[in-house]
């Protein structure tokens, strides 16, 4: 599977979710909610670049210290991984950055829940397969959710543009989370995920750079840069990938139904970020659709 870097798998377990695939999806989920907070605490001091920078950093030095993210992986492996490091770190890492400049932590982490509608539409291109009739409704379900989310934003051309960057790389992510599922039943999540870090790291580093040049010190955004690259960059990954195996990249997109009401309630409390009555309606609107692709038994 991996002798061409853009294939995917369908997940080994089949069945509606149990008690550890729910709570690696809520782990994940919750823990990318926090991440849009850490993300515009760090856009205090940092540049966009740097924080992409630095969150691929100590996600990839967390992971250097477990022992089984060093197992051997093939030569053929390392194309797909690279590929993996750029789609769901290195490139997404920046625009997710960028985006914050224009819009609140809280639109963000709401917007974030379309990324299960391009899992699933990749999904249907690389396997040449119809997603199932639960998966339709689902994703139904989520687009209606995306729609309440990102209306309060279409009065703004700033705003707009900002939400144009998030789905671009929420984009990016439905690719790499199909990317990421033979992968990772082949050779494991940790292995798979240190390598892809370490290779987003070397990607991002030139704009990091640059944008160190443009930043300035402070503290606390620099300890959110270390609570989003070991949370949000390297266990919740860790957790998310381990699921991909498991479900396949379609289902296990569903965790990112989670993250919205997080971004929310966080951006709410801690930032005082003003959001749309008709936005809250959307998140929990994706909610529901996650709990519906929950359900889903897969055949055949």
């Amino acid at each position: 599977m991996v002798n061409k870097i853009l294939t995917t798998t369908e997940g080994t377990h089949r069945g509606a979710f149990g008690s550890q695939e729910w709570g690696l999806m809520l782990f994940a989920g919750i823990t990318w909610g926090a991440s849009f907070l850490f993300i515009a605490e760090g856009l205090v001091a940092f540049e966009p670049g740097l924080i992409a920078t630095l969150r691929i950093f100590f996600g990839a030095l967390t992971l250097t210290f477990l022992p089984k993210a060093r197992a051997p992986v093939p030569r053929e492996a390392l194309r797909p991984i690279i590929a993996l490091g750029f789609f769901w770190m290195a490139f997404p890492f920046v625009l997710f950055a960028i985006a914050e400049q224009k819009i609140t932590s809280a639109l963000a982490g709401m917007l974030n829940g379309a990324v299960p509608i391009f899992a699933v539409i990749i999904a249907t291109i690389m396997l040449a397969k119809t997603p199932s009739r639960t998966q339709i409704v689902g994703l139904g379900i989520g687009t209606i959710g995306l729609v309440l989310m990102g209306l309060p934003s279409l009065g703004s051309a700033s705003s707009a543009f900002g939400v144009l960057l998030v789905l671009i790389a929420l984009a990016s992510y439905g690719l790499s989370i199909n990317i990421a599922a033979p992968l990772q039943q082949q050779y494991g999540a940790l292995p798979v995920l240190w390598r892809s870090q370490l290779a987003a790291l070397v990607m991002s580093l030139p704009l990091g750079g640059y944008a160190l040049t443009k930043s300035s010190f402070a503290m606390t955004p620099l300890l959110a840069m270390i609570a989003l690259g070991v949370g949000g960059t390297a266990l919740a990954f860790v957790a998310m990938t381990t699921l991909i195996g498991r479900v396949g990249g379609s289902r296990a997109s569903v965790t990112i139904y989670i993250t919205p009401p997080v971004a929310l309630l966080l951006g709410w409390m801690v930032r005082n970020d003003s959001v749309a009555p008709i936005a809250i309606a959307g998140s929990g609107v994706a909610i529901l659709a996650a709990w519906v692709v929950s359900r889903e038994k897969v055949t055949g």
